[in-house]
C-alpha cells in the first residue's frame, strides 16, 4: 500500500462504519445527544436494536474512532467524536468547487466544526 493509500485509511475506515443504515443511525443520534451521551440501553431503546447487534455496530463505530465509550459503572456511555467528524467533512470537502473556496464558502463557513 503507497502513501496516498495509508493517508487515506482513516477516511475510508469512518466511511465504511457509516455505510450501515443503522450504525449511522446510531452516529446521528449520538451527534444529537451532544455532550451528554447516551448508554448502550438507551441507544437499544431510542433505535429499537437488539443488544448484539447494537454490541457489534458500537464496536465498528468505536473502531473507526467516530464514536468513544466511557465506562459509568456497569454501564458504558457513547459519545460521538465530533472532531472526527469534522476531519471526515473537512477530507471529502477539501477540493470542492475547483479549488475556488469563496464558491462555496457559505458551506464550509457551515460545517466548521471547533475541536
Amino acid at each position: 500500500m503507497d502513501e496516498i493509500e495509508t493517508d487515506k485509511q482513516p477516511v475510508l475506515s469512518k466511511l465504511t462504519a457509516l455505510s450501515h443504515a443503522g450504525r449511522l443511525d446510531i452516529f446521528r443520534l449520538l451527534v444529537t445527544a451532544g455532550g451528554e451521551g447516551l448508554n448502550a440501553g438507551e441507544i437499544a431503546v431510542a433505535l429499537e436494536l437488539r443488544p448484539n447487534t447494537l454490541s457489534q455496530h458500537l464496536t465498528m463505530l468505536s473502531a473507526a474512532h467516530l464514536i468513544r465509550p466511557q465506562r459509568e459503572g456497569r454501564n458504558i456511555r457513547y459519545f460521538a467524536e465530533i472532531p472526527a467528524m469534522g476531519e471526515l467533512l473537512g477530507f471529502l470537502m477539501q477540493d470542492c468547487c475547483g479549488r475556488s473556496p469563496d464558491i462555496c464558502q457559505k458551506a464550509l463557513e457551515t460545517l466548521k466544526i471547533h475541536k
